[in-house]
């Protein structure tokens, strides 16, 4: 694979920060929490860390499939805003939360965060509020 274009700039940014930090957990939520104080409280509860470790987990592998062979795990995408929303989870809160993997991964990748990464970030966020949307509607129906 020619690595000056990766195939999948999604998969490549995310192999790209692997090699740079061997944990986004803690870069992420500090990065969401910063933005908005309010999310903190609903992971204060026992075990807090491991949810929040396979929270993202689970939302990059979303995003990976979704950015990539779209085999169904995307799919959990619409399914978290549904039991989220039964939590009380702000929309917005949801959305804000991909936009901290996003930004994080920009920060990690610095130089390396290319024009065709950028596009492909971009491209991708706008499908998850997609499907955030599509997700809101059903449960509002």
């Amino acid at each position: 694979m020619d690595m000056t274009n990766p195939a999948n700039p999604i998969q490549h940014s995310f192999e790209l920060a692997a090699e740079r930090c061997e944990d986004l957990t803690p870069l992420v939520y500090r990065r969401l929490f910063r933005k908005h104080p309010e999310a903190e409280s609903l992971f204060r509860r026992e075990g807090g860390d491991l949810v929040k470790g396979s929270m993202l987990a689970l939302a990059i592998d979303a995003m990976m499939d979704l950015a990539g062979e779209r085999t169904g795990h995307f799919r959990l995408i619409g399914c978290e805003v549904q039991s989220h929303d039964a939590y009380g989870t702000p929309r917005e809160l949801f959305g804000s939360f991909f936009g901290a993997i996003a930004d994080t991964m920009r920060e990690i990748l610095g130089n390396d965060w290319t024009p065709e990464i950028d596009a492909a970030w971009r491209q991708l966020l706008d499908e998850i509020s997609r499907l955030v949307a599509e997700s809101q509607a059903q449960i509002e129906a």
